[in-house]
């Protein structure tokens, strides 16, 4: 049986005059109906829409074009537009204007100036497991190919003003978090529960919810949420990496039904393979963890496809995938396209007037 799938984008409000963020999500959230999951996230800066579970990628697809379509008219009923962008390209986002919720503010009172840069926007991939213990063994099988969909899909170049240097500084940002980034690897579920455990007493979670790394199982379902994704640009983008996570969570969850826990790769190699990742996106070289060596991104993200073939073919997404691949390895993630913009117009005012534009193209 093919799992399913539950799929939540994040999204930007911005001033299409100024091209600055703005702290604005609760009127768009007023304006859109109530045909489609919209609410509204951490700061006054995002939104956040929702899929329903779905085993289909095209049907998530057309959930997700209306999504952006609706969010899109909302916002421009106030005179707004909406981008997907992992991280604002321009606007004063230090301190974030928080949402109006209780576990916002305590949030604030624990982490600090961490929150500075909370205004980022991600792809969180829900995927169906037996149970939780499954959910654990399946992330170890899948910390060593983070690194590659963090390549695929980044999408924010540019932060504030500024030219990162960096495909994903979502990723750099949200990584100095006490718990972000990729998952430990956990031999048993006791050790799991022991760690989440000794991370309450230290103070690091708030609560359950605030096991932020990049994949976990769900607190409330029995699911798997992968969240290492910048939001890409495009919808088609994200489809594919949504396949490419149900392909390696069904390629997971049959090597632990054979008693396979996956392998201990070495966190700081792995730490490693994400700031390589996220600096460099497909070009150039990425690291491959299984084997400590260099090769190009293109290479790795072939590798990832070989690895989840069998899945694929067994979901029907195999085809779609393959070409979704091939073109965004063709015309690269959405930080390239941001870069090329810039290189083109050279001013970042350019880069967000496309997002807006490319956002619900």
């Amino acid at each position: 049986m093919v799992p399913l799938i539950g799929v939540e984008e994040e999204y930007l409000i911005v001033d299409p005059r100024t091209r600055h963020v703005a702290p604005r999500a609760a009127e768009v959230l007023a304006a859109a109906t109530d045909v489609l999951d919209v609410a509204h996230e951490i700061t006054r800066f995002q939104v956040e829409a929702r899929t329903a579970p779905s085993a289909d990628l095209a049907e998530l697809g057309t959930q997700l074009r209306a999504a952006r379509k609706e969010v899109a008219a909302a916002a421009r009923s106030c005179g707004l537009a909406v981008v997907a962008s992992g991280i604002p390209v321009l606007g004063n986002v230090i301190p974030p204007p928080l949402s109006d919720d209780i576990r916002y503010e305590q949030g604030r009172v624990l982490y600090r100036a961490l929150q500075d840069e909370i205004s980022i926007c991600a792809l969180h991939v829900h995927v169906d497991v037996p149970d939780e213990e499954a959910a654990v063994y399946v992330g170890n099988h899948l910390r060593p190919w983070l690194p590659t969909l963090i390549a695929l899909a980044a999408n924010s170049p540019f932060f504030v003003g500024r030219d990162t240097g960096y495909a994903s500084w979502r990723v750099i940002s949200w990584g100095r978090w006490p718990v972000s980034g990729a998952p430990p690897y956990f031999p048993t579920f006791a050790d799991y529960e022991l760690a989440l455990r000794a991370l309450a007493e230290s103070g690091a979670l708030m609560d359950p919810k605030t096991v932020f790394w990049d994949t976990r199982p769900s607190p409330k379902l029995p699911t798997v949420e992968v969240r290492v994704a910048d939001v890409p640009l495009d919808v088609n983008d994200s489809l594919t990496i949504v396949g490419l996570v149900r392909g390696l969570i069904v390629t997971a969850l049959a090597d632990v039904a054979r008693g396979d826990r996956g392998l201990p790769f070495p966190s700081e190699v792995l730490r490693a393979a994400y700031w390589r990742a996220a600096r460099d996106g497909l070009t150039g070289d990425s690291l491959d963890v299984r084997h400590g060596a260099l090769v190009p991104a293109p290479v790795l993200a072939h590798r990832l496809l070989a690895h989840v073939r069998p899945a694929l073919e067994q979901s029907g997404d195999l085809t779609f995938v393959e070409e979704g691949l091939d073109r965004l390895l063709r015309q690269g993630s959405g930080a390239a396209r941001q870069r090329r913009v810039l290189a083109g117009s050279g001013h970042l005012a350019a880069v967000v007037d496309d997002l807006i534009e490319a956002t619900v193209a």
